[in-house]
């Protein structure tokens, strides 16, 4: 009898001692030593680093440029964490006023050292989001990735197109919508999404140039490497991306990754074909660009082959 209760009484003192190991870690939110590396083999200190971290980059945009792929393909790095889904949290009102607690609870679990990222292609048209995202973290990385605006806007409405087709609702043919009594009509909404250099100057208006990468997401389409090793650079991550990661993929027309032995490829509405239009509209288009593509350009400091 007197064994039996001794040994009660010992695992009631180990279960307390355990107890009070678990509350202290859930009182300092599993913060560990400033010396803690993410390399160290310790699994339990892992497991205390982990935490929800603010984003020390954004993807802002362009919408249609490849900010999902730029944003897969950055996830191969062992120091980056992505946000899986767009949060939206500058750009939607209903967001917004949740506060900076509801968007860092939308982000990835982190260690120390790593970089945690999001993106959200409607950040960069929103004439509100710049000042914002200055007052959340003004030391926050920018990455936009663009591509030929006429394309970007052909692809725009496609996902409308598909969006609306899936629902079994109505949707007008391109050229109607583009076109206004044979001009472009400037009031056209995609049109608007592709007229960067206006949507970057209220960027600059908030943040120096230094902090905005520029992607090109036709170079990035065509040999990603290139372009991941630039945006490395940027965001001041040691070289870990490799031309192995990619291979591509004949089938679906574009690159696929690979990553310890595992391949992954965007979704079926990535390549998906383009809206018919007409070779007449799309010179039309393509001359409507030419000057806000010279401005944009300029503000950038580099040029792109676009039509």
């Amino acid at each position: 009898m007197l064994w039996t209760l001794l040994l009660a009484l010992l695992l009631l003192l180990l279960l307390q001692t355990q107890l009070s190991v678990c509350f202290r870690e859930l009182r300092t939110g599993g913060s560990t030593s400033p010396g803690y590396s993410p390399s160290s083999s310790s699994s339990s200190s892992s497991y205390n680093a982990t935490r929800q971290r603010l984003p020390g980059a954004i993807i802002i945009g362009v919408r249609k440029g490849g900010t999902r792929a730029l944003l897969e393909m950055l996830n191969l790095h062992p120091d980056v964490e992505v946000a899986k889904a767009e949060v939206h949290y500058f750009n939607v009102e209903e967001h917004y006023r949740r506060g900076v607690a509801w968007y860092r609870a939308q982000m990835p679990f982190t260690l120390p050292g790593q970089l945690t990222v999001e993106k959200t292609p409607g950040y960069f048209a929103a004439p509100q989001v710049p000042a914002r995202v200055w007052d959340v973290n003004p030391a926050v990385r920018l990455l936009l990735i663009v591509r030929d605006p006429a394309e970007r806007l052909v692809s725009d409405y496609t996902q409308v197109l598909h969006n609306r087709l899936t629902r079994h609702k109505p949707y007008q043919p391109l050229e109607e919508l583009l076109l206004h009594k044979g001009h472009i009509d400037p009031g056209y909404k995609a049109l608007q999404r592709s007229l960067y250099h206006q949507h970057l100057a209220r960027w600059l208006e908030v943040f120096p140039r230094e902090q905005i990468h520029v992607v090109d997401g036709d170079a990035l389409i065509r040999n990603p490497f290139p372009e991941l090793r630039k945006a490395e650079r940027f965001l001041d991550l040691p070289p870990r991306i490799n031309p192995s990661n990619f291979y591509y993929n004949t089938t679906k027309g574009f690159y696929c990754l690979l990553s310890a032995g595992h391949d992954k490829c965007l979704d079926e509405s990535k390549g998906r074909p383009h809206a018919p239009l007409s070779t007449q509209a799309l010179k039309k288009l393509c001359r409507y660009f030419r000057k806000p593509n010279k401005l944009f350009f300029e503000m950038v400091g580099r040029s792109f082959s676009w039509c």
